[in-house]
């Protein structure tokens, strides 16, 4: 009883001491190595798989545009003049008998339509079909999916920038799963020689569309798994003549602007 009574309390120079060691412990170089582990390796991961996966998509992208294989119909998705040029350019090549521009502004009619394409006015006016109700790509796919169905086509050839085709197909594989697709990029003809980057502007839009791929990508994905037996899509892409067909994937064959 009395030892213990008579144990000696720590000196302050020991109190210090110990809280010296404390403060190493918490601030010495271990401790910022755990920071950067447990912090900043994550988020160069992160970073590092994204630029690679981004990189992937523009390797993608087509470069030039191809003749597609015959369809039953031709769907194109606004937000260009080159995009319907080239569908109803294809419409009156024979490469299928019906064309749908879908996501049209209320506004435009089917006279300024023609006028975007002299020459084929008597075309626009026989086989081509307005769609005003789509909004953005999801709303495309549903106005898509519904003229396809009213008119029984089994094949599309759809055309859209060669940077938002990947986005539009998959968005497709879920509105119409049994419907095959030929995809045709279109090509801006305004980019530069000097390299891929023409402008900060292309640039942005560029990873703005990849930003919205992946996530198309994983929302389809996790649909497909909460579905009954995975809904697995049956939609497959035509390539080129002479090549294989095969369940839609990206990319079908080259990339697009």
């Amino acid at each position: 009883m009395q030892s213990a009574l008579m144990m000696p309390f720590p000196s302050k120079e020991g109190a210090s001491a110990q809280g010296a060691g404390s403060r190493e412990v918490w601030q010495g170089p271990r401790w910022r190595s755990r920071v950067v582990m447990v912090v900043l390796l994550p988020l160069a991961l992160v970073g590092a798989a994204f630029l690679a996966g981004f990189a992937g998509f523009l390797l993608s992208l087509e470069q030039a545009e191809r003749e597609p294989n015959r369809a039953d119909a031709i769907v194109v998705l606004t937000g260009g003049a080159q995009r319907i040029e080239d569908a109803v350019d294809l419409l009156a090549k024979g490469y299928a008998g019906r064309l749908l521009i879908t996501g049209v502004n209320e506004k435009t009619s089917r006279d300024a339509i023609a006028r975007l394409t002299p020459g084929q006015r008597d075309l626009v006016e026989c086989c081509v079909d307005l769609g005003y109700r789509a909004r953005n790509t999801v709303g495309n796919a549903a106005e898509i999916a519904r003229w396809v169905r009213s008119r029984s086509f089994v094949s599309l050839i759809v055309v859209t920038s060669n940077y938002h085709l990947p986005r539009a197909l998959a968005e497709l594989d879920e509105a119409l799963p049994e419907i095959r697709k030929i995809p045709y990029a279109v090509v801006a003809s305004g980019r530069t020689q000097d390299g891929f980057w023409p402008s900060a502007t292309r640039a942005r839009v560029l990873v703005s569309e990849y930003v919205k791929f992946v996530a198309v990508s994983v929302r389809t994905r996790l649909a497909g798994w909460w579905a009954p037996h995975g809904r697995a899509s049956r939609s497959s892409v035509l390539g080129p003549p002479g090549r294989d067909q095969g369940r839609t994937r990206w990319p079908p064959h080259s990339l697009e602007t």
